[in-house]
């Protein structure tokens, strides 16, 4: 039944949306395994596969939203909120750097009070010491809430992010870009059409971002269909997006815990329909940040062609109780098992040089063998 609709995603034939959910409704992984996997080897034929070393750095948790499926954020009024002093932040983005790492992911929950120019300061003082550094920063829930407590109009707070040094914007926030259910798990938060036009406005100028999807919730498969289908609509508009990632609801310790919680299989088959729909994208990463080693490294033969981030920091997944922590040396060997060389990249999906990649993977080795416990908490 699916095998005509994997022909043509073969062929560089872009799929309808009933052709999506066609290959969505399948059990059939090993066939959506397999196009996945020759889709990527047809945009990418080169012999390696990349990855990338950053640091997802939450510079504060207090928020004005209420996401039931976030155990990270906390309300304005709660003992446990917190900001990251400027210093021990700055320092953060020091070991990055001396890790080999050429980019922080930096965002936050929707603080009330804090104005613009608080963000202006905080990424001029991240970029007069590390200019080399990408700020990979402020998710669109985040810069549609800069306009309303600035009341600035969304191309000027951009364009003064951007000349503070914003390099690039992570497509955090993004669920499910379905407003149905967009209202059922969140309130006070950005609705698709808008968390949309802050990608455009950035990319109108010249700015990139990622594109991202977490499912296995309370959406439907038509609507991750339609997620991917508003995605793949600005792409064609804009053609800002570098990468796609998705991953699983991870329910521990939310508001939704009582969501079974989807397993590899579900995982597998939406990432490499995902390969398969968005045709006019051209990196998919895997997340082994939320579905540890193996699965992770089984991601590259379905659709992936991109094992992300070391991720020398993360808080949000890790506060809902999902924990994996890879070293270097175990994302390298995860993308050479599969008969790829393993290359560092940059936000630019640009190959690092290869002086720079040898100084992190001894400078990782020299921090795995002082200590073996991993840095996943703020």
């Amino acid at each position: 039944m699916i095998a005509k609709i994997l022909d043509k995603a073969r062929a560089g034939q872009r799929l309808t949306e009933d052709e999506g959910l066609t290959l969505l409704q399948s059990h059939d992984l090993t066939a959506l395994g397999a196009a996945a996997c020759d889709v990527t080897e047809r945009l990418h034929p080169e012999s390696f596969r990349t990855y990338n070393i950053d640091r997802n750095i939450n510079y504060s948790n207090i928020c004005t939203a209420v996401c039931d499926f976030c155990a990270f954020y906390r309300s304005p009024k709660s003992d446990e909120g917190y900001v990251l002093p400027r210093e021990q932040l700055l320092k953060k983005v020091e070991e990055t750097v001396a890790l080999g790492g050429n980019q922080i992911l930096m965002q936050g929950g929707l603080h009330p009070k804090y104005k613009i120019d608080w963000y202006e300061e905080l990424l001029s003082d991240i970029k007069s010491q590390f200019p080399d550094v990408n700020i990979h920063g402020f998710s669109p829930p985040e810069i549609h809430h800069f306009t309303k407590v600035n009341n600035l109009p969304l191309r000027d707070v951009l364009m003064r992010l951007k000349a503070a040094g914003l390099g690039s914007l992570p497509g955090g926030g993004a669920e499910i870009l379905v407003d149905r259910v967009r209202r059922e798990i969140t309130r006070g938060k950005v609705l698709t059409d808008d968390w949309l036009n802050v990608m455009r406005v950035w990319h109108e100028l010249g700015g990139i971002s990622s594109a991202t999807m977490m499912f296995g919730h309370v959406e439907t498969l038509e609507e991750r269909i339609e997620h991917l289908q508003r995605v793949r609509q600005l792409q064609d508009e804009t053609g800002g997006f570098t990468a796609f990632i998705c991953w699983t609801f991870q329910p521990d310790h939310t508001d939704m815990a009582d969501i079974p919680r989807a397993g590899a299989f579900e995982y597998l088959r939406t990432q490499a329909v995902a390969r398969l729909f968005l045709d006019n994208i051209a990196n998919i990463q895997s997340s082994w940040v939320t579905q540890g080693l193996k699965v992770g490294q089984l991601a590259m033969l379905y659709g992936a062609n991109d094992m992300g981030s070391l991720m020398i920091e993360e808080n949000v997944v890790a506060e809902a109780g999902t924990v994996h922590y890879l070293t270097l040396d175990q994302v390298r060997a995860a993308i050479e098992e599969l008969g790829f060389e393993a290359r560092q990249r940059d936000v630019f999906y640009q190959l690092v040089d290869p002086a720079v990649e040898q100084f992190a993977i001894e400078a990782n080795r020299t921090r795995n063998n002082q200590s073996a416990l991993p840095v996943v908490s703020v």
